[in-house]
């Protein structure tokens, strides 16, 4: 597909266009860990802090943050949109398809339909969790029960408050949804540098 195709695709007109989460939802705290040397690849891959979501899933998204902040809670993105060239160089590292989406089928994540997560306090600090983001071990699966009773009790917290806004968790990674509907969205390999900046700041890592 050309470049232009994928452009239109890209800049189409709502719900179709891929959306910055801040642009909906300044308070979400991001920690995109692929914009850092601080994930599995040990290297940097995305060359933006940013994350990009289809607008359906960035406007649910951006409801399950309002819905924590009435708790004094709220949300840390590690990664949403990922381009599908980024899905073959993680693939090439770990071709296990309990943690990496095969790129000849695509993940949800290429789709701007899926996200990784967690819940933090109201001083932005991470609430416990049964492993650390990007664990590939049976201490990330979402029925692992090894972990304490806090970081339990959070997992099944972060799970209902997606669930009820319509995101799917994935079930060897408590950190990621998918959205229900992500059969709707096309794959996409639109770098970064192509999708416009927001104009809204937030807060960070």
């Amino acid at each position: 597909m050309t470049l232009l195709l994928w452009t239109a695709l890209v800049f189409a007109s709502p719900p179709e266009a891929l959306v910055e989460i801040r642009t909906l939802s300044p308070h979400v705290r991001l920690d995109i860990r692929y914009a850092t040397e601080s994930n599995f690849t040990k290297h940097v891959v995305y060359p933006v802090a940013r994350c990009y979501l289809v607008r359906p899933v960035a406007e649910a998204l951006a409801a399950v943050q309002t819905e924590l902040e009435k708790d004094g809670l709220g949300l840390q993105v590690f990664d949403c949109y990922r381009p599908t060239s980024v899905q073959r160089r993680f693939w090439a590292l770990v071709p296990d398809a309990r943690y990496v989406a095969n790129p000849q089928k695509g993940s949800r994540h290429n789709r701007g339909a899926a996200v990784d997560l967690t819940l933090v306090d109201a001083h932005g600090q991470p609430l416990p969790m049964p492993s650390e983001f990007d664990d590939f071990s049976e201490r990330a699966h979402r029925d692992f029960t090894g972990a304490s009773p806090a970081a339990l009790a959070n997992r099944a917290r972060l799970e209902q408050v997606m669930t009820r806004h319509g995101f799917v968790g994935m079930p060897t990674e408590w950190w990621h949804f998918d959205a229900a509907t992500w059969k709707s969205y096309p794959l996409l390999d639109v770098d970064f540098s192509a999708l416009p900046a927001p104009a809204i700041s937030a807060p960070t890592n």
